[in-house]
C-alpha cells in the first residue's frame, strides 16, 4: 500500500511529503535496524555465521508477515531481506575464496560499505553537474522531469537538499570503511570489527538520516517556492522569500 498522491503547493512541502514516505516512520526504521542487530548479536554469542545469518532471515519474515497481516507496505521489510540477501551473497564469495569464519562474517558488511560509497560518489556528482537528484522529485509530481531546471532558486534548493542526503553516507564509509578494513588486516580482531561494525551500522544508519532531514526541515522551512503543477508548466519562485 502506498500513499495518496501529495496535495502541495510549493516545491517545499512536496519535498518534505516525499521525505516522510521514504523515511517511513519509526517502524520503518526499526524494520530496517533489527535484522542487522540480530545478526551481530547471534555472531558474537555463538560464533555460528550460518545461525546468525538464518536468524536475521527469520526476524525480517516475522516483521514482513506483520505487515501483510496487517495490509500495510512491506517496502521496509522487503529492503532488510534483500540486504541480508545480498549479504548473504558475499559471504559466499568470501568462502567460496577460502576465507575463514572471521573473514566470512566481515564480508556481510561489505554490501553495506558499498552502498554508502556509491550513493555519496553518484549523489554529490548530480550536484556537481548541476542536475541534483531532488530535483527529479519535483518532476515527478509535476509532469516535466525537467522543468524545474530552468528555475536557478529550486535548483540551488535541490542542491543543498541533496549534499544533506550526500553527508550520512559519507561520513558512514568514512567511520565504517577503516574498522573494516583494520578487522579484514588483523590489526583488529574480527569480534571486535563484527560488533563495531554492527553497531555502527545501526547508530549510524536513522540516526544520522533524521538530523540530515531535521536539516532539510530547517532549510525548507525558510523558502516558499510555488510549485506549478502539469507538463511544461513553468516552476517559478516567490518573490521576496527565502
Amino acid at each position: 500500500m502506498t500513499g495518496s498522491p501529495p496535495t502541495t503547493d510549493t516545491v517545499e512541502a512536496l519535498v518534505r511529503h516525499q521525505l516522510s514516505l521514504a523515511l517511513g516512520g519509526r517502524r520503518g526504521m526499526v524494520e530496517t535496524a533489527v535484522p542487522t542487530l540480530t545478526f551481530t548479536v547471534v555472531w558474537l554469542t555463538t560464533r555460528h555465521l550460518w545461525l546468525a545469518l538464518g536468524a536475521s532471515v527469520a526476524v525480517a519474515v516475522v516483521e514482513l508477515a506483520a505487515r501483510l497481516v496487517q495490509r500495510q507496505t512491506v517496502k521496509f521489510c522487503v529492503n532488510a531481506l534483500v540486504g541480508i540477501g545480498i549479504g548473504w551473497l558475499f559471504v559466499h564469495l568470501a568462502a567460496s575464496r577460502g576465507g575463514s569464519a572471521d573473514d566470512q562474517a566481515l564480508a556481510y558488511f561489505v554490501p553495506g560499505l558499498l552502498y554508502n560509497i556509491g550513493y555519496a560518489v553518484v549523489m554529490g556528482l548530480t550536484c556537481l553537474t548541476g542536475w541534483p537528484l531532488v530535483g527529479f522529485m519535483i518532476g515527478s509530481v509535476t509532469g516535466d522531469p525537467t522543468a524545474w531546471h530552468a528555475d536557478r532558486q529550486i535548483v540551488r534548493l535541490c542542491t543543498r537538499l541533496t549534499w544533506l542526503l550526500v553527508l550520512p553516507c559519507a561520513v558512514r564509509a568514512l567511520v565504517q570503511g577503516p574498522v573494516w578494513l583494520a578487522g579484514h588486516s588483523g590489526n583488529l580482531s574480527a569480534d571486535t570489527a563484527v560488533a563495531a561494525l554492527g553497531v555502527l551500522k545501526i547508530a549510524m544508519g536513522w540516526p544520522l538520516q533524521l538530523a540530515a532531514l531535521g536539516a532539510m526541515s530547517w532549510l525548507l522551512g525558510r523558502n516558499h517556492t510555488p510549485l506549478q503543477h502539469g507538463a511544461g508548466d513553468p516552476v517559478s519562485p516567490a518573490r521576496g522569500q527565502g
